[in-house]
């Protein structure tokens, strides 16, 4: 489904660049709407040609934050600079692009007349938009449907589009909000094979995404917000060290009476998965899930399940992942 469109990039004044190199730095913002605060006091600043990605629950501020960094939305408190210059400053707007989650590109246009379009929009005039067209074209592999109305194409070609009209003026800093929504794993695949082609060129990039995997393949760095305000920020193996240690986890599904099996979990300082399936009578099959310092310590786990009339049927160890640490901080999944 595309949506009416809105140009993601303003008309930019060519300015000599700040000197800064830092391409984001985001100082004590704050964003309230009426008696909610979407944005609580954040501090943020980006490494040059990192991918930096932004994860949180659903109303944790992400999109708030993303809006106010491409000037869609006023906070109230705080400053945000781009490579050094106002975030509402021409050089900012030339240094920044956005592809935002809802599709923002003219629906009975052809592929190419949208790059045009929003060329246009950038400041692109002549040969210069003439090489950016034909630059977006082959990045987002659209070269074949070049003259194929917007409306026409597939969900993954339309997000690929959405992609390429938000970066034809090749930005420094590119902001990526759910780039993956509603595509299939073939489209998905080229996406990621786009991102990396950016990061390849030295963009700096934040990801924002629902799919713990993508963060885990694609971002330098994550921050986790939650309530307004970033609660984590590291490299994968920092946030999973910080939460856990050198823990592991064990998952177990286990047989035996739901408050029996929520109890043993309990005394263990599990956590007991909601999902449970009825398997008929008194018996049911649970998720259960343990950290535990040695591997050895499985065999007391199970040693104390059978003693409690219990039966583990199934049983996993692993190291801890990014999903672990965000249900850690959060209590939520990624997707709740």
């Amino acid at each position: 489904m595309t949506s009416s469109a809105a140009p993601v990039a303003q008309a930019a004044t060519r300015l000599e660049p700040p000197l800064a190199q830092t391409p984001l730095r985001v100082d004590g913002l704050v964003k309230r709407f009426g008696q909610i605060t979407a944005i609580d006091g954040i501090n943020l600043e980006l490494r040059a040609g990192e991918c930096f990605g932004l994860l949180g629950p659903n109303g944790a501020g992400k999109s708030t934050l993303i809006r106010a960094i491409v000037g869609r939305v006023i906070p109230d408190s705080g400053r945000i600079s781009v490579f050094g210059a106002p975030a509402a400053s021409p050089w900012a707007r030339a240094a920044l692009g956005w592809a935002p989650q809802e599709l923002a590109i003219y629906p009975r246009l052809t592929a190419r007349e949208n790059l045009y379009a929003f060329g246009r929009y950038a400041g692109l005039k002549g040969a210069k938009l003439r090489e950016a067209i034909a630059w977006c074209l082959n990045w987002a592999t659209l070269e074949d449907r070049a003259g194929e109305i917007a409306e026409k194409l597939s969900g993954g070609m339309k997000r690929r589009l959405n992609m390429a009209v938000g970066l034809i003026h090749r930005p420094q800093l590119a902001l990526m909000d759910e780039p993956t929504v509603g595509v299939d794993p073939q489209s998905r695949n080229r996406i990621f094979e786009m991102i990396e082609a950016l990061r390849a060129a030295g963009t700096t990039l934040i990801y924002t995404t629902h799919y713990m995997e993508e963060a885990e393949r694609l971002c330098d760095r994550v921050a986790i917000m939650d309530h307004g305000r970033i609660i984590a920020l590291d490299t994968r193996e920092g946030l999973v060290e910080s939460a856990f240690g050198k823990r592991s986890q064990v998952k177990a599904r286990v047989n035996g009476r739901p408050q029996a099996v929520a109890a043993w979990v309990k005394s263990h300082g599990g956590r007991y998965a909601d999902d449970l399936a009825q398997t008929g009578g008194e018996s049911i099959s649970g998720s259960a899930e343990f950290t535990v310092e040695n591997p050895s310590q499985i065999a007391m786990l199970l040693d104390s399940a059978a003693a409690t009339g219990l039966e583990v049927v199934d049983l996993s160890l692993r190291r801890p992942t990014l999903e672990s640490v965000f249900l850690h901080l959060t209590g939520k999944e990624l997707r709740d």
